[in-house]
């Protein structure tokens, strides 16, 4: 039987594959978006919002737009937040704003008005730095890293300044907050975890990757790698890269992402859980950046590597899918390949603003790059 759905922050990246993988399956969608400049700089209806998805412009933290948007709801994926680590530790009243306090409007209402589930976007980030094994064998959580090491490595050193080896991070492992957005992240996945048990509703969290494919926020630079590269090298200019590039990522397909959602609004086993969510393939920063100007007919702009690092960035962290699939049935579907391809299309008919270095200016200025 359909479902009516709301997507706060719907109408972004994300949200707008969630709402057309809902739609294509005969649920009904409303969308809760502020429509905020940094990711829709016309402040207009998204080109790429499926026309069937109904959208009321309002913010989060707004308990009258928040109550309207919920009329008549079944289930709730709680998307709305500001996005981006380095941006996070300069704008840190507006990020906690929106992410913590916007959280705490959203379940206020659905204390009154509660539906039967709800499933947060967290993140990575949570974590800080991802489970590492050291020479020895020995598992170590706990890995905190201060920049650059004396011999100019980047790799987490153990006790004896050995480089430990990243491996797969389970959801058992500690947090390790390194930055606001980290923090709000958190914050959201607690209170969603914490309220939905408390009055009776079905409550999960989705800590997310890097998720790239077309429809993101090409101009904003504080957006997921991939389009920050992708503006860069449409604008003629070479992929900035922090620290040495060998950092590791998991880069995973916003239709696998997607597809995660809709598993966790279908599964009453997901109730009270967090889950990774990836493509179950990790590749260094500096390998993606050559890919993707490849993909993009442009092999020649290869990457700047930038030998410094931004406040908040981890090194390593790969996740653990193992629960995801065991419990949610879920499988990474994209190829890396031909993600890119049809990301460097996508591109190609689009305009994009290049603001990095203008971020990079701003990090700077406020010594958050190091």
């Amino acid at each position: 039987m359909s479902k009516t759905i709301l997507i706060t922050g719907g109408a972004g990246f994300i949200g707008r594959h969630v709402a057309q993988a809902l739609l294509a399956r005969g649920d009904r969608v409303r969308i809760l978006d502020s429509l905020i400049e940094q990711v829709h700089p016309t402040r207009a209806r998204p080109a790429e919002l499926a026309a069937d998805a109904e959208l009321i412009v309002g913010d989060v933290r707004d308990e009258a737009a928040v109550l309207k948007a919920l009329s008549g709801v079944d289930q709730v994926v709680h998307l709305a937040a500001e996005v981006g680590v380095g941006q996070s530790m300069y704008a840190v009243d507006r990020y906690t704003s929106v992410n913590d306090y916007g959280t705490a409007v959203l379940f206020q209402q659905l204390i009154d008005n509660p539906v039967e589930r709800v499933v947060v976007a967290s993140s990575m980030s949570i974590y800080g730095e991802g489970l590492y094994r050291t020479e020895g064998g020995e598992l170590r959580d706990d890995v905190i890293r201060g920049g650059r090491n004396p011999d100019g490595s980047w790799d987490p050193l153990d006790e004896q300044g050995r480089p430990m080896t990243p491996v797969h991070t389970p959801e058992t492992k500690a947090g390790g907050l390194k930055s606001v957005y980290a923090i709000g992240k958190f914050v959201q996945e607690r209170l969603t975890l914490t309220l939905t048990q408390q009055y009776g509703m079905g409550g999960s969290a989705l800590r997310l990757w890097n998720a790239y494919g077309p429809g993101q926020a090409l101009s904003n630079p504080y957006t997921g790698v991939l389009a920050i590269f992708a503006s860069r090298i449409a604008n003629g200019q070479a992929p900035m890269v922090f620290e040495d590039g060998q950092q590791r990522r998991d880069f995973v397909h916003v239709r696998d992402v997607a597809r995660a959602f809709l598993l966790a609004l279908d599964n009453p086993r997901a109730d009270g859980e967090v889950f990774n969510i990836g493509s179950g393939v990790d590749r260094t920063v500096e390998e993606v950046a050559l890919l993707q100007a490849k993909a993009m007919g442009r092999p020649d702009l290869t990457p700047e590597i930038a030998g410094k690092a931004r406040a908040g960035d981890i090194r390593h962290c790969i996740p653990d899918l193992a629960k995801a699939r065991d419990v949610l049935g879920y499988e990474a579907r994209e190829d890396f390949a031909e993600g890119l391809a049809e990301l460097a299309e996508w591109v190609a008919r689009q305009e994009a603003e290049d603001r990095v270095v203008e971020a990079r200016r701003e990090l700077e200025m406020r010594g958050l790059v190091a």
